[in-house]
């Protein structure tokens, strides 16, 4: 190789290894712990830590202790800087590949509306507010609702607040609900946006896919983080991201489209 030729793009040598694509490919499903990407990788746990280390000094891949067991990790796949990565690696091979991804928009819809859940322990913050953000979203193109294993007498008035005040969206009269109350429904995803639900979360029929995002709760105190409103507001931007990158697989969801 003469001395001037360009290296390939970071993102581009550190995806081009099997198993951190593999790891890359896993995490972007949903959040995970160390010894779950060890059995889906099929890896010895000190390979699987070692690559997640790379991934993460990359800044593409995050980690948070678990609010349910904290000698545990999640980690989680930073789909925004992919996309940047990505973009950067385009525009290294060519300037008219330089484009910025975007999903695609949520259009056009199945016939049979796909069906999510999003769980949360007391349904007052994260669940609530994940559930009015993808309806917002989808104009109602997507049944969607929220529940928690141990439910709030109320939504909480931050969760309310940041809703009305950063979407125009005005879910004060919506009351928490038991996940209990809608295992006879159909869903085909079931999303737990909370540590600890996850561990306790009720099987529900027709097997829809299960994915967990790792947030904490805005409403707890936090070493990580402010607390209070200012917390809300982050939560509510880091869950309207997550769903942003949720709308094409709701789109590809198998369903039969309408003529």
């Amino acid at each position: 190789m003469r001395p001037s030729d360009p290296a390939a793009p970071a993102f581009v040598q550190l995806a081009a290894h099997p198993l951190r694509w593999k790891l890359l490919t896993e995490l972007a499903a949903g959040d995970y712990r160390v010894r779950e990407l060890v059995e889906r990788a099929g890896q010895p746990q000190n390979l699987v830590s070692y690559h997640l280390r790379l991934l993460r000094g990359a800044g593409l891949v995050t980690a948070r202790r678990s609010s349910f067991d904290a000698r545990d990790s999640y980690y989680h796949l930073d789909l925004q800087q992919c996309a940047h990565a990505l973009a950067h690696a385009g525009s290294t091979l060519h300037p008219a590949l330089g484009f910025t991804p975007a999903p695609p928009p949520p259009s056009p819809w199945l016939a049979r509306p796909p069906a999510v859940l999003f769980a949360c322990t007391g349904n007052s913050a994260r669940s609530p507010i994940a559930e009015a953000l993808l309806r917002h979203r989808t104009d109602g193109h997507v049944e969607v609702a929220s529940a928690g294993s141990h439910p709030k007498p109320r939504i909480h008035a931050d969760a309310v607040q940041v809703l009305r005040e950063q979407h125009s969206i005005d879910i004060s009269g919506q009351r928490p609900r038991h996940l209990n109350a809608l295992l006879s429904h159909r869903f085909d995803y079931v999303i737990s946006l909370c540590d600890k639900v996850r561990e306790v979360c009720p099987d529900f029929g027709g097997q829809p896919r299960l994915v967990h995002w790792s947030i904490p709760d805005p409403a707890a105190a936090s070493d990580s983080g402010p607390v209070g409103y200012p917390a809300f507001v982050r939560t509510a931007a880091e869950i309207d991201t997550r769903i942003g990158y949720l709308l094409p697989l709701l789109i590809s969801t198998p369903q039969e489209v309408q003529p």
